[in-house]
């Protein structure tokens, strides 16, 4: 299973952080999907001096970079700790708990450092603050299923948690993140071995990242629809995705890693 994660941005005017017609929206987004966190973050910094949105945007993305690339860490934790700052009510605080709660998700996943006692903190600080019909809540119950399969193994409270999830991103609109809630369903029926609901979600998944245009999600996707269709469909989906690591500079780097074992050498040199 390879690193998963989602941020706190959605291009679709729907998906609560961000307008599809806010020409800045539109240039971070832009950014963001091709791998170029720094160059995105860098445009929301003066906004993010004294508004809080802004703020939590900047370290969601910064966040996101670390997933994908492993690096960043302390950047991401001074953005963080800028957009704590500015958080006023308990929606803001909420959500900024959900970030520190990922950061300290990925930190641990990646081996960066074992923060796994603070991800729940965080998070369980998140549930108490944010209200059931806040547009955050889908975010953070997708989150708690990450800790419950990756760091508590629970894959009963994981499905349940992407389940709650997967409904809620789809009643806020939440395009961007009903990508990963397909992806990870459709993982766990691959384990239980149902693969053609696994085929489904992956297929789903792969849909959204492509017409959402969130070119460092496609790579993922693709792979992970490979490891549940047969030769020689399987062998094209691994080099698509191969290719699109090589044009993004070997991100996703837990990608890369695995393409480049792969016996049939899709992978970046």
């Amino acid at each position: 299973m390879s690193p998963p994660g989602s941020s706190n941005f959605d291009p679709d005017p729907d998906g609560g952080a961000g307008r599809a017609d806010d020409p800045l929206d539109t240039a971070v987004w832009r950014l963001r999907s091709r791998a170029c966190w720094k160059d995105a973050a860098e445009l929301l910094a003066p906004y993010a001096a004294d508004d809080a949105a802004a703020a939590l945007k900047r370290g969601a993305i910064l966040i996101e970079r670390c997933m994908y690339t492993s690096r960043g860490w302390d950047a991401a934790d001074d953005a963080l700790r800028a957009a704590e700052a500015l958080a006023l009510t308990d929606d803001e605080r909420g959500a900024t708990a959900c970030e520190r709660g990922y950061l300290a998700y990925a930190s641990t996943l990646l081996g960066n450092r074992d923060r796994a006692d603070e991800a729940r903190t965080a998070l369980g600080r998140a549930a108490a603050l944010l209200g059931p019909g806040s547009p955050t809540r889908p975010l953070l119950d997708f989150r708690r299923g990450l800790i419950s399969q990756h760091l508590a193994h629970n894959p009963t409270g994981a499905q349940a948690a992407f389940q709650r999830a997967h409904a809620g991103a789809a009643a806020h609109g939440d395009t961007l993140l009903r990508s990963f809630t397909w992806r990870h369903l459709a993982g766990m029926a691959e384990e239980e071995g149902n693969l053609a609901e696994a085929r489904r979600g992956f297929a789903e998944s792969l849909r959204i990242r492509e017409e959402l245009g969130y070119l460092v999600g496609i790579a993922p996707a693709l792979a992970s629809l490979a490891d549940v269709e047969e030769e020689p469909e399987a062998g094209r989906l691994r080099a698509e995705a191969g290719r699109l690591v090589r044009l993004l500079g070997g991100v996703p780097v837990w990608l890369a890693e695995q393409l480049a074992h792969h016996p049939d050498g899709a992978g970046p040199p």
